[in-house]
């Protein structure tokens, strides 16, 4: 939901406010949709293509050619548009300087759909799930054991978020979690791929909590903007993500930690709920 459609009367200039700052200190950024995008003057491929084609963007409207397994071939077709892949390499000069550090993961889950009659939210397809399997065999590193650390994004949640209630959490689980019908194998599918740390959804604007589900973190954004609803007297909130790499005796190494905490629009821009998401435990070799 980077603008919300229905009051919107031009999309573009809509996401070029909505992007702005991060164009303005030229600072690489990476977007998904979320349900209320396309209801303006752009469709949800017309919106992908315009967030690609903006300055400082790493944003993708469908898988690039190289993570196809096709030889030479046409893009098999997956469901939705804005599922890409965004590799992070190590540090220049380090020994995994041309290898990947750190995979975030994005996912188009749709807007509104009928099922049987019924009127729901969209959801992970199986053609989007096929396609995560198929990227988690996919690596380019020859200094680490294993797949590096991933993070996934996406704006609707899963139904099993709801299971979280009756979880340890951190934050506010402050109204309900509105999802499909349609019961995806997108967390078995997290699990199967075993390097997915966290994933990280929107839609639900006042809920800005983190729970674990089978070893994956689901955390909430909180609801950045004012273009949507709020809560009386609940300031808007950021969550950041830091991933730090850790530093061997004579060279940067892959990430040793991610942590996230949340940023509140307030007179102090207060820090609160810090965590951390994961720790590494990896083997190098060089």
């Amino acid at each position: 939901d980077n603008i919300f459609g229905s009051s919107t009367t031009d999309a573009a200039e809509s996401l070029l406010q909505a992007i702005g700052p991060a164009i303005e200190y030229g600072i690489p950024w990476a977007a998904i949709l979320g349900n209320h995008d396309q209801e303006s003057t752009l469709d949800r491929q017309e919106l992908m293509t315009f967030l690609s084609l903006v300055d400082f963007s790493v944003s993708q409207i469908s898988p690039s050619v190289e993570d196809d397994d096709e030889d030479q071939g046409a893009l098999r077709l997956i469901d939705g548009f804005g599922n890409y892949r965004l590799r992070l390499h190590g540090a220049p000069g380090s020994v995994l300087s041309n290898s990947t550090v750190f995979d975030l993961l994005f996912l188009d889950s749709g807007d509104r759909e009928t099922v049987q009659g019924r009127r729901t939210y969209g959801w992970i397809k199986d053609s989007q799930l096929r396609w995560l399997q198929d990227t988690s065999k996919q690596g380019d590193n020859q200094s680490i054991t294993g797949n590096p650390p991933a993070l996934a994004f996406f704006h609707i949640p899963i139904p099993e978020v709801r299971d979280l209630w009756y979880t340890p959490f951190i934050g506010q689980f402050q109204e309900g979690v509105a999802c499909s019908v349609v019961q995806s194998r997108l967390l078995q599918t997290f699990v199967s791929m075993g390097n997915v740390k966290a994933a990280f959804i929107g839609h639900d604007h006042v809920n800005d909590f983190c729970g674990n589900l089978k070893g994956v973190w689901f955390c909430y954004g909180g609801g950045f903007g004012y273009h949507a609803y709020g809560r009386p007297n609940w300031h808007r909130r950021a969550r950041v993500i830091e991933a730090k790499l850790g530093k061997g005796r004579d060279t940067w190494t892959g990430v040793e930690r991610i942590k996230t905490w949340k940023r509140l629009d307030d007179e102090d821009l207060s820090k609160i709920d810090e965590q951390v998401l994961w720790e590494a435990s990896y083997t190098f070799f060089k």
